[in-house]
């Protein structure tokens, strides 16, 4: 009646189809000594996995320290960001004053320049008075 009952747990266990109730059953009938002949064949994986189910691993192992140069660089990547940002618009407002104060001196320089005209201009224009005041005689004689 066993002996049956364990051929299809066995037929059950190689389809994949037993519980873990049933499998320990199958593991405790294979550790004893009197297996029929027929049933002798299976008897070396049942108690490979029982032996299995005991051992444990007990050597010490050392664990390496992850590498951290990733975040190390990024961390650098962005500092180097950041000063550049600075210091690159220190830079562009040193430029920009330097374009401003270049075109007050320009502008200076140009109307410093039509002032000397203008004034050259008016002097002319005293010469015009002086000859439309002589028209202006010569008429009123006449």
């Amino acid at each position: 009646m066993e002996l049956d009952r364990i051929e299809k747990l066995l037929e059950k266990y190689l389809e994949a189809t037993t519980t873990v109730p049933e499998e320990e059953i199958l593991r405790d009938y294979f550790s004893n000594e009197d297996i029929p002949v027929h049933l002798r064949a299976y008897a070396p994986m049942f108690q490979y996995f029982s032996k299995a189910k005991e051992e444990r691993f007990t050597k010490q192992l050392e664990l390496k320290r992850k590498k951290r140069y990733m975040q190390w660089i990024s961390i650098a990547a962005v500092a180097v960001l950041v000063f550049g940002i600075y210091f690159g618009n220190a830079y562009r407002d040193q430029k920009e004053q330097e374009k401003a104060e270049y075109a007050y001196k320009e502008t200076k320089r140009a109307l410093s320049l039509l002032a000397a005209n203008f004034e050259r201009g008016t002097e002319k224009v005293a010469y015009l008075k002086e000859f439309e005041a002589t028209k202006e005689k010569i008429y009123n004689k006449n």
